[in-house]
């Protein structure tokens, strides 16, 4: 039986927290990931490393970015490649902004390179993953939305939600990207793609990227889901992608 998890940090066991700070056991839940001690994590499963400077008062992004950093920093990419395997979901996090960080490669070989932090089984990793590569689409949009068409083809759905993850407009505790802010329609390559998807984690994915669109551009937002009604599209989309059209 799958288990449920902490709905708080306070709830947390504190058996379970000790094995999460060991890096012997995954976070079920968002709070489970809040409330680990991320340098004690990095001691347990990295002891001969330097250890970076990961106070909470730099927020959850912030430390996870500096540990993959500090990985870069400390090991050799194809060791790093090897912590996709790791039994702590947050030192895969790790190494995903770590793999992200190595240089000389395009948008398009960083999305390679995350490709398995990407397809994880676990929800952390793959926020982590697009996060990691989120600096990269910022610099190249065109190039990222290139490198990301295919993913939209996808069988897994992890790897089809990524491709509009990763690209929102405003995004969630990530910078925003102020050329599909602008211009939302740059984003149909992506998008077309996917509106009827069957898996519910991709609509969701989907409706928030056109929810984002609709806070700056809610005319190209409403005209593209009464086109999608038109055309065919999954109704749970339809439905969340226009709240913020609601609202206002």
């Amino acid at each position: 039986m799958t288990r449920r998890g902490a709905r708080s940090i306070a709830t947390v066991p504190a058996a379970h927290l000790a094995a999460l700070n060991a890096g012997t056991a995954e976070a079920a839940t968002l709070s489970e990931s809040l409330a680990m001690d991320l340098a004690a994590l990095w001691r347990a499963c990295f002891p001969g490393l330097p250890a970076p400077d990961l106070p909470a008062s730099l927020g959850i992004t912030r430390r996870v970015a500096l540990a993959g950093q500090a990985l870069h920093a400390a090991l050799a990419p194809e060791a790093v490649a090897a912590l996709a395997s790791h039994p702590s979901d947050m030192v895969r996090g790790w190494a995903a902004h770590a793999l992200a960080a190595a240089p000389g490669l395009d948008v398009a070989g960083h999305a390679t390179r995350l490709r398995p932090f990407a397809a994880d089984a676990h929800f952390g990793v793959r926020e982590w993953a697009w996060m990691a590569l989120r600096p990269h689409i910022a610099a190249d949009l065109p190039g990222a939305l290139a490198a990301l068409r295919p993913w939209t083809a996808e069988a897994s759905p992890f790897l089809r939600r990524f491709a509009v993850e990763a690209t929102r407009p405003r995004g969630v505790w990530c910078a925003h990207l102020p050329e599909l802010r602008r211009n939302p329609a740059a984003g149909l390559v992506l998008l077309e793609p996917l509106r009827a998807d069957p898996a519910r984690y991709v609509q969701d994915s989907v409706a928030n990227w056109i929810n984002d669109a609709a806070k700056d551009q809610p005319a190209w937002a409403h005209a593209l889901l009464a086109r999608w009604a038109e055309v065919g599209a999954a109704a749970h989309i339809l439905r969340r992608a226009a709240r913020s059209l609601r609202a206002g």
